[in-house]
């Protein structure tokens, strides 16, 4: 059994077990969230398309972990300007194990 949960803005394929890490959100770590924007639900053979969401449909997860995620490095330069800038940026996530699919 499998779902398609959306958090943050993005889509995430998710199972039973999984450790997933999605865009940071504000809860307490080894506390119980709910996800309720499932867009779909497959078991087996049996196949749940929302439109846009599944009714009834939720994801059960715990909160493992926060972080920021690795470095990505902005540069910018424009030749023969004398124009060079140099930034950096690293994302805050949140770590989260899923619990359970109700379908």
């Amino acid at each position: 059994m499998y779902a398609v949960v959306k958090t943050g803005g993005k889509q995430y394929k998710v199972v039973v077990g999984q450790k997933l890490n999605i865009e940071q959100i504000t809860a307490d770590v080894d506390s119980q969230i709910v996800l309720e924007e499932v867009l779909m639900v497959a078991d087996g053979e049996a196949v749940k398309i929302g439109t846009p969401v599944v009714a009834g449909a939720s994801i059960k997860a715990t909160v493992v972990s926060h972080g920021r995620g690795e470095k990505v490095t902005i540069f910018k330069m424009r030749r023969r300007k004398h124009y060079m800038r140099r930034a950096g940026h690293r994302q805050n996530y949140t770590e989260i194990r899923i619990d359970a699919i109700v379908a």
